[in-house]
């Protein structure tokens, strides 16, 4: 139907910053952003369904869609695209996150400016999911960060300003780690007297990068995504830009965004490093591991509603550069599947998170109570979003974790075991935390008269949160769906490039 399908998921977003500009008024914008996240989503879907019958046709293909147009010859710079199993994922969480945005941002103070910048955003998230061209990702990863000191610094909340500049540093100096690896890989892409490129495939393929050189730009590479991702001790910047940044960037943020650093872990250090990855892979692991107890520790001692997200996202996030790391088929589907299931719920939770605050306007779980009986859509759809963080079967989150453990554990060594029995752990700390906050939020006794008199959910509310429940009810029940979708990727030539097992 399409013949240049991938090109459309950044030039969609383009015409809807273009339309977004030329609208007069709120409805006019509002219009604008659901129908074009409408039409993404219609779009991705149309992807998979062909996608499934492409790699039916030739299971055995890499990639599918590529395409590569000459952008800056004599740096051989193309925008290169092409997607397998995982970008097919990835592409479909971001629609449905942006789609669900769309409706949670509905009453936001000057949309327009927002919805620009929020679209921007989205034009980079896309950009980086379909590239295969290291430049043109690294381009659209940029894209996707610089808009958030913004959307915090403006639009944000609490100590928004000190927010916005601190996840900004920290994130562009993750950045310029990221622009020196790659430089070096780029430099080291080809065999002596050949011609250097910036084609993930080419470079693959070429397997020119020696092994001195995997051990000293993998560290650079993996830092630089791993401070999206989230990983201790670059994680700082979280929870502070996830407490002050508006609900849709919140949704988008720890939905989409931080799964970039997940993504490019797998896709250019783990990848195009090899020997490096196997070397190397137990320092973060260390880190890693880190991540996912402090990150689960720590939200069990705060109060505010986004804090307690943000550490959980802490975690979580950790838990993929975890399983990411373990170097198997099974707990790299894991990881994969976990980044859907973390940027579905934690999505959730931004959004009922921040409908509660323009309710209360508080989120410290102290000063709230009772509100079940008070709203009680949104206080169902908290339970829901708090039963798939902490596992419960029928959920997203079980079998993401499950499979990542259960992966985890097929290594055989000592070191590998007890780093997955330290990470199982965060099971029982994730359950603390959230039967916590359900008890003091939605449970017992209405802290404030003034609560009384609350709404429940509006019906655009309700078309997200609906939304994202179906979506994280959808891996909990079917999850050989998108297990099968996930692990195809991982083909014998690409464990043969990266020397998994």
């Amino acid at each position: 139907m399409f013949s240049n399908i991938l090109i459309y998921f950044v030039v969609i977003p383009l015409l809807m910053l273009a339309g977004i500009a030329l609208c007069r008024n709120i409805k006019q914008i509002r219009a604008v952003a659901v129908t074009g996240s409408l039409v993404l989503t219609a779009l991705s879907i149309y992807l998979l369904v062909d996608f499934l019958a492409q790699r039916a046709a030739m299971p055995d293909a890499p990639m599918f869609y590529v395409q590569s147009w000459k952008w800056f010859a004599p740096l051989n710079i193309n925008l290169a695209l092409g997607v397998d199993g995982i970008s097919v994922a990835m592409i479909i969480l971001s629609s449905i996150i942006l789609l669900t945005g769309s409706f949670a941002s509905w009453k936001i103070d000057q949309p327009k400016e927002f919805f620009l910048w929020l679209i921007l955003l989205s034009t980079g998230v896309f950009g980086f999911f379909i590239s295969i061209d290291l430049f043109t990702m690294f381009m659209f990863y940029e894209v996707a960060l610089i808009p958030m000191y913004l959307l915090i610094g403006v639009w944000g909340s609490g100590n928004k300003n000190y927010s916005a500049m601190k996840l900004t540093l920290m994130l562009m100096g993750g950045s310029a780690f990221l622009m020196l690896g790659l430089i070096g890989i780029y430099y080291h892409s080809a065999p002596e007297g050949g011609q250097l490129t910036w084609n993930i495939l080419e470079i693959a393929k070429n397997d020119a990068i020696s092994h001195g050189w995997q051990t000293f730009l993998f560290p650079m590479t993996f830092v630089g995504f791993g401070v999206l991702g989230a990983m201790f001790p670059f994680h700082t910047w979280s929870p502070d830009g996830h407490a002050s940044a508006p609900t849709a960037v919140s949704m988008l943020h720890a939905g989409v965004l931080m799964k970039l650093g997940g993504y490019g872990c797998f896709r250019v250090a783990i990848y195009l490093m090899p020997y490096a990855a196997n070397e190397l892979a137990w320092i973060f692991l260390v880190l890693t591991g880190i991540s996912v107890v402090y990150g689960a520790f720590s939200a069990c001692v705060q109060t505010d509603l986004k804090y307690i997200n943000a550490y959980s996202s802490v975690s979580h996030c950790g838990l993929v550069l975890f399983a990411i790391l373990m170097l198997n088929t099974t707990a790299m589907t894991g990881a994969i599947m976990q980044m859907l299931s973390h940027g579905l719920m934690t999505a959730l939770f931004f959004a009922l998170i921040g409908m509660i605050y323009g309710r209360t306007h508080t989120r410290d779980i102290r000063l709230m109570g009772g509100l079940m009986k008070i709203m009680p859509f949104l206080a169902v759809c908290y339970v829901i979003a708090g039963m798939a963080s902490l596992g419960l079967p029928g959920l997203s989150g079980f079998v993401a974790e499950m499979t990542i453990f259960v992966g985890s554990f097929e290594h055989t060594d000592m070191f590998h075991r007890v780093f997955t029995i330290v990470a199982c752990c965060s099971i029982v700390i994730t359950a603390v935390y959230i039967l916590r906050v359900v008890g003091k939020l939605l449970l017992g006794p209405v802290q404030d008269k003034h609560h009384l008199e609350l709404t429940d959910a509006t019906w655009w509310e309700r078309t997200a949160t609906v939304i994202l429940i179906i979506s994280v009810a959808a891996i909990g029940c079917f999850p050989n769906f998108f297990a099968d979708l996930i692990r195809t990727t991982f083909t014998p030539e690409i464990f043969t490039v990266i020397g998994m097992n």
